[in-house]
């Protein structure tokens, strides 16, 4: 049976056969259908297909069963609220068969990871994501978790992260025109105070994490940086999912105020600008030509409304 392949060095090892005896001991109506590992599964769990309307979860790593446990209590209060399928969990797993944390059984999702070019409307797309958003955030937050006290939580301050963004782009001067850069991200820091009560956010909703079907947006998936904080974490996807006229929907659909829509442009200039070094120093031969081309479309956007 082959394992599947690890992220970090502090892995267990998972395949589909430990999913069968997980599933043998702890869930047996379950036991007999077909496991099959889920290709696109992320950096923090493991998804196996079982059967063709469940899938299995299961963490990489001890830091990340806060999820499992996270979307057992949460995502089912969440749903009914939501305009778009998110997962649904429908069974707690508890360690066992020398797999050390807690996973979980969903009903599966169907859908291909978004591409804008896969959706019919990419207008449409852009709108009904910002009502999926906007419907987050009516939630009651009452007793939600928060963001960890992490310079990389999303929905927290861009404060600290000045420093690791100004030696980022002390060492990307050559590349970049850091008057630019800099007047940019301390307009975002300028902008740096959500006044308001902290709001239900996804909180990563990157391509992996936004499903379309048949043209459409489907689900929803991957609440793991689900809590409550500063909903500008929730306008990434103008930047990462949509572009044009499509862009301009998703903001106008999300009607945020100006400061909000600029620390959200703080967070992915930031995000993008302080990964390049590290990203570079593992694989120095990747093309570099995505980078400033994203960057550059951010910073000539600002550039717009001076």
């Amino acid at each position: 049976m082959v394992k599947i392949a690890k992220r970090r060095d502090d892995e267990v090892d998972i395949d589909a056969s430990l999913v069968a005896r997980l599933l043998a001991a702890q869930f047996p109506d379950w036991a007999d259908r077909p496991i099959e590992a889920v290709a696109s599964s992320g950096t923090d769990n493991v998804t196996f297909r079982l059967g063709t309307d469940l899938a299995v979860r299961l963490p990489r790593v001890e830091q990340t069963q806060e999820q499992v446990i996270k979307d057992l209590t949460w995502l089912p209060r969440l749903a009914p609220h939501l305009p778009l399928p998110i997962p649904e969990p429908l069974a707690g797993g508890e360690p066992g068969e020398g797999y050390p944390y807690a996973w979980a059984v969903y009903r599966w999702l169907d859908g291909e990871p978004f591409q804008l070019d896969r959706t019919a409307d990419p207008i449409d797309a852009a709108r009904r994501l910002a009502e999926f958003v906007r419907c987050l955030q009516t939630v009651d937050t009452a007793g939600a978790p928060v963001p960890p006290d992490d310079p990389f939580s999303r929905g927290t301050p861009l404060g600290p992260r000045d420093l690791l963004f100004r030696e980022a782009l002390d060492e990307l001067r050559a590349e970049f025109d850091t008057g630019l850069v800099l007047a940019a991200w301390e307009a975002s820091l300028a902008a740096d105070t959500w006044a308001g009560p902290p709001r239900w956010i996804h909180g990563d909703l990157m391509a992996g994490n936004v499903l379309v079907a048949d043209g459409a947006l489907s689900a929803v998936i991957d609440f793991g940086t689900a809590w409550a904080a500063d909903p500008a974490a929730d306008l990434l996807p103008a930047w990462y999912l949509f572009e044009g006229a499509s862009r301009r929907a998703f903001r106008e659909a999300m009607e945020v105020d100006q400061d909000t829509w600029v620390r959200a442009r703080g967070w992915v200039l930031s995000m993008e600008l302080i990964v390049i070094p590290y990203l570079r120093s593992r694989n120095p031969d990747a093309p570099q030509d995505t980078e400033h081309t994203f960057i550059g479309e951010l910073l000539a956007e600002f550039a717009a409304e001076q």
